[in-house]
């Protein structure tokens, strides 16, 4: 038996800039039991409207910068737990009640974040995917395409996504996650769109994004 959803109230908050070809689907996958915040910076299609027809709220940020708009998301949310989604995951069903399970049970996590897989069949791909699973469940580390939940409270003592970094606002919020609780890694895993991969090429965008990542690590070594 599930614990009641209503325990844990949770906003959804989404940054889009020109979705729509993937925003209805991951809406789609969401339902209508929790709050849904979509925050555009300016799109020219016709992400607006989807966003509307799906019953989201809308918010117009004056910028397309994905961390900025996730902080305008998060103030503008009502939830005790935030949820910072792509707008190209769709999440299973299931996925968001074993969330607020775990969360209402234990009050010492303090976010986390999914299994997460991608739309494709390659084997590259499917071998990284394998790899970042080990690597959030073993230490809680987790990339905004997995999906990053946090409490709110927490959320706030920490200042939100860091605004100056130009990238990897994801993983700099993760990794300072780690220093206050305990973070989780939540199935049933969410399908995340290989976009990123098939315009670079899956082995040379799995080599950047590595780089990045000991980038920023390194970077946060350094200021602490």
């Amino acid at each position: 038996m599930l614990i009641d959803r209503l325990l844990i109230t949770l906003s959804i908050i989404i940054p889009t800039l020109n979705e729509a070809q993937n925003l209805g689907e991951t809406l789609n996958s969401l339902g209508n039991q929790h709050e849904i915040i979509v925050v555009d910076g300016g799109s020219g299609d016709s992400t607006l409207q989807i966003a509307e027809s799906h019953g989201a709220r809308l918010v117009k940020s004056g910028i397309a910068n994905r961390a900025v708009q996730l902080n305008e998301g998060a103030g503008a949310a009502t939830g005790e737990m935030l949820l910072f989604l792509h707008a190209d995951t769709r999440v299973q069903s299931g996925t968001i009640d074993n969330l607020l399970q775990r969360c209402e049970k234990d009050g010492a996590i303090v976010g986390g974040g999914f299994h997460r897989y991608f739309d494709s069949t390659s084997p590259v791909l499917k071998v990284t995917c394998f790899l970042a699973n080990l690597r959030s469940s073993w230490f809680g580390i987790f990339l905004g395409d997995q999906g990053i939940f946090v409490r709110r409270a927490v959320f706030e003592q920490l200042g939100g996504f860091r605004e100056d970094l130009g990238f990897g606002e994801d993983l700099d919020l993760s990794l300072r996650l780690k220093s206050v609780g305990n973070l989780i890694a939540v199935k049933p895993a969410v399908l995340s769109s290989s976009r990123r991969f098939e315009k670079s090429g899956a082995i040379r965008q799995t080599f950047t994004d590595l780089r990045l990542t000991f980038q920023i690590i390194r970077r946060r070594k350094a200021k602490s």
